[in-house]
C-alpha cells in the first residue's frame, strides 16, 4: 500500500457510519468530556463535535455526524451526513478525514456503505469495532489483507474499552494517510462488499449464540411484550425508591440555605426576593433532579445495550394498526426525556406521513419536565404503601399516567388514520444490533450532558420565572386595613381569579390557574408557582411544606384533575416552536395546540366529577 504523509494532521475528522456501529461511544472515547452538542443553523438535526489532542500534542476536531446507510439520503439526518461528506453542507467544511466506523460482527451491511464513501477520493480510515465480540464469536478479519483491498489504514478498536481508540489514535498522529482510489463506477457495491468478506473475513456463524438466546425470549410475541412491560414498570419503581433518599438530601441543603439568608439579611423586599423567589423557586425544581437522572440512566442503559430496536421490532404491528410506523418508536421514546429532542428524531423517518403524525403525538410522551409535577402531587396525595407486597402505590401510579400518555398516543394515531389519508406501507426496515454491555463512561457522559441541560434551565428560564412569578405574588402590596391573605391583593391573585372561572369545573382553585401560565414556558415551573402563590419559604424546606399545605388545601379530585391535565397539557413553548420548523406549518401546528388543550381539559373533567362521585 503506498501512503501519503501529509504535511499536517487532520484539521478536522468525521466519524461516519450505520447506526448502531458504536460510533458515538469511539467519539466519546476519543474527546471524553472535551465535546460539546449542538443543532446546526436553521434546521434541528443534532451535532456533536469535540476535541481530540493527539500525543504528539496536536488538536484535532472530530465532528460525530448522524448515523446514515447510504449517500442517497431518505431522511433529513442521512441529507446532513452526505452534505457533510460531500463538502456542500453551508456551515461545515469538507472534513480532510473520513473515519470510517463499522461493527466487526455485521460487515456485510457496513462495507457497502464504507465502499461508497470510498468513491468520494477523499483520505480515510475504516475503524472495525467491537473486534473483542466478533472474536468472541469466532469472527477473524485479515485486517492486513482488508487494508490492501480497500486502499487505506484500517484500525482495529474496542470503543467500550479504555484503552480501546489506542492503536487509532497513533495511526492519525502519524497521519500516514492513503487517498483511496475510487472504485470502477457502476461496480455493484453490495457484491463488492461481498467479495471482500470473502477474500478477509471467516465467519462461522451468522448470530451469537447467546444474542440467540436472548432474543428468544425478549422478541418472543407474547414473553416480549411482557419483558417489557415489566422493565417499564422496573423504571418507574426505581424513579421512586432510588430517588427519595438523594432528593431529601438536596432539600435539606436548599432548606439550610433558605435559612442562612433569612438570618443574615434584614426583613424586606431583597431577603424575600433571595429566600422565597430565587431559592425557594429554583430548589423547588431543582430537587426532582435525581430522579430525572434516574430516568435517563435506564434510558441510556436500553439504548447502549441494544434493547431499543428490539422493543421497536416488538412493538411494530401494534403501532401499524394504530396508524404509526415502528421507526417512530425511538422518536417517541426520547419525548420521555423531552419532546423537543423526540420531535428532531423525526427527521429520521422517511414517509412524510408517518414522520408528520410522530411530530402531533410526541407531545403526548411524557417528558421529564412533568415528572416533578407527577412526584409533588403523587407524594402529597397517593399513600406509600406496598401492593401485592411487592410493587409500591406511588411507582404504580406514575407508570399508569405515563401509560395514559402512550394509550392516548396510540388512540390519536388511530383516529387519524382514519379521518385521514391511509397509512403508508413502507416496511419496517431495522439493523438489530448485538447484545453488548453498556459502557460506563458512555452512560455517565450522557448523564452528565442532561444534567447540565437541566442545571442550564434552571439557571436561566426557571431562575427567571421564578423572580417573575414572585413579583407578581408580592406586589402591589395591600393597603393596611385589608384583612385577607396578601397575595390576593396581588397582580397574581388578579389574574388567578380572572382565570378560574374557566377552570373552576375541572376543580381548579386561582393558585393552580397562575401556576400554570409560567408552566408554559417550562412545565417544571408549576411547581415554583404553586409555592409562590402558597407563600412557601425556602426556609421552611420546599417541597415537604409545599406538599403538606396541598394536601391541606386541596381534595383528591382536585390532584388527581390536575394530574390528568398534565397528561394532556398543552405543550410548552419550546415545542410548540419545533413543531412549527419541523411541519413547516403554522396551521398544524394551532391544531397540535387546541387538540391537546381540548384533551386536557376534557381529561380533568372526566377525573375531577369521577372522582368526586365516588368519594
Amino acid at each position: 500500500m503506498s501512503d501519503t504523509t501529509l504535511a499536517r494532521p487532520p484539521v478536522s475528522i468525521a466519524l461516519v457510519g450505520n447506526p448502531n456501529c458504536g460510533k458515538t461511544a469511539l467519539f466519546n472515547q476519543l474527546t471524553g468530556s472535551r465535546q460539546k452538542v449542538a443543532n446546526y443553523a436553521g434546521v434541528t438535526v443534532e451535532r456533536k463535535e469535540g476535541r481530540l489532542v493527539l500525543p504528539s500534542g496536536r488538536k484535532v476536531r472530530v465532528l460525530d455526524l448522524p448515523g446514515a446507510y447510504s449517500l442517497n439520503a431518505t431522511s433529513p439526518d442521512e441529507a446532513v451526513t452526505r452534505d457533510v461528506c460531500l463538502g456542500q453542507h453551508p456551515d461545515e467544511t469538507q472534513p480532510d478525514l473520513l473515519l470510517c466506523v463499522a461493527d466487526a460482527t455485521n460487515l456485510r451491511l457496513h462495507l457497502r456503505f464504507v465502499l461508497e464513501l470510498k468513491r468520494l477520493g477523499r483520505p480515510m480510515v475504516l475503524a472495525l469495532n467491537m473486534v473483542d465480540a466478533a472474536k468472541r464469536r469466532g469472527i477473524l478479519i485479515d485486517r492486513d489483507k482488508l487494508e490492501q483491498e480497500l486502499g487505506f489504514p484500517v484500525v482495529e478498536t474496542v470503543a467500550i474499552r479504555r484503552q480501546g481508540a489506542a492503536a487509532l489514535i497513533n495511526v492519525l498522529d502519524e497521519h500516514r494517510l492513503a487517498v483511496p482510489a475510487a472504485p470502477t463506477t457502476g461496480a455493484d457495491l453490495h457484491a463488492e462488499a461481498r467479495r471482500l468478506i470473502a477474500s478477509a473475513v471467516t465467519m462461522p456463524q451468522p448470530t451469537s449464540p447467546i444474542d440467540e438466546a436472548i432474543d428468544r425470549w425478549v422478541l418472543h410475541p407474547v414473553w416480549g411484550l411482557l419483558i417489557l412491560a415489566a422493565t417499564m414498570l422496573l423504571v418507574f419503581q426505581a424513579v421512586y425508591a432510588w430517588g427519595e433518599p438523594i432528593k431529601g438530601i438536596i432539600d435539606a441543603a436548599i432548606q439550610w440555605l433558605g435559612a442562612e439568608v433569612t438570618a443574615l439579611l434584614p426583613a424586606g423586599i431583597l431577603r424575600s426576593l433571595l429566600v422565597e423567589g430565587v431559592i425557594a423557586g429554583v430548589g423547588g425544581v431543582l430537587v426532582f433532579l435525581p430522579q430525572i437522572l434516574i430516568l435517563f440512566f435506564f434510558i441510556l442503559v436500553l439504548e447502549e445495550s441494544g434493547y431499543l430496536p428490539r422493543a421497536a421490532f416488538l412493538l411494530d404491528r401494534f403501532m401499524v394498526g394504530a396508524g404509526l410506523s415502528g421507526r417512530a418508536f425511538i422518536p417517541l421514546l426520547s419525548s420521555f426525556a423531552c419532546a423537543v429532542p423526540g420531535i428532531m428524531a423525526t427527521r429520521s423517518i422517511p414517509d412524510p406521513r408517518d414522520r408528520l403524525l410522530t411530530i402531533l403525538v410526541a407531545p403526548l410522551m411524557t417528558c421529564s419536565a412533568r415528572l416533578p409535577v407527577y412526584a409533588l402531587l403523587i407524594g402529597a396525595f397517593i399513600p406509600d404503601r406496598a401492593v401485592f407486597g411487592v410493587f409500591n402505590l406511588q411507582g404504580l401510579t406514575l407508570f399508569a399516567l405515563y401509560a395514559a400518555g402512550i394509550v392516548s398516543a396510540l388512540i390519536v394515531a388511530l383516529v387519524a388514520r382514519y379521518i385521514g389519508k391511509q397509512a403508508s406501507e413502507q416496511a419496517l426496515l431495522l439493523e438489530i444490533p448485538a447484545w453488548r454491555v453498556p459502557n460506563p463512561r458512555d452512560v455517565f457522559l450522557g448523564l452528565r450532558e442532561r444534567a447540565g441541560i437541566f442545571l442550564r434551565r434552571v439557571g436561566t428560564i426557571i431562575l427567571a420565572l421564578s423572580v417573575l412569578l414572585w413579583f407578581l405574588s408580592s406586589f402591589p402590596t395591600p393597603p393596611a386595613d385589608w384583612s385577607r391573605p396578601a397575595i390576593e391583593y396581588s397582580f397574581a391573585g388578579h389574574i388567578g381569579r380572572g382565570l378560574a372561572m374557566l377552570f373552576e369545573p375541572i376543580g381548579f382553585n386561582w393558585q393552580i390557574c397562575v401556576a400554570l401560565i409560567p408552566g408554559l414556558a417550562a412545565r417544571e415551573v408549576a411547581i415554583s408557582g404553586l409555592a409562590s402563590v402558597y407563600a412557601i419559604s425556602a426556609g421552611d424546606g420546599t417541597e415537604q411544606v409545599l406538599a403538606t399545605t396541598l394536601a391541606s388545601s386541596w381534595s383528591l379530585a382536585t390532584a388527581l384533575s390536575l394530574l390528568a391535565w398534565y397528561v394532556f397539557a398543552p405543550q410548552c413553548l419550546s415545542t410548540i416552536a419545533v413543531i412549527r420548523r419541523e411541519s413547516g406549518s403554522l396551521k398544524i401546528t394551532l391544531f397540535s395546540v387546541v387538540l391537546l388543550a381540548f384533551m386536557a381539559y376534557a381529561a380533568a373533567f372526566a377525573a375531577y366529577h369521577l372522582t368526586g362521585a365516588l368519594q
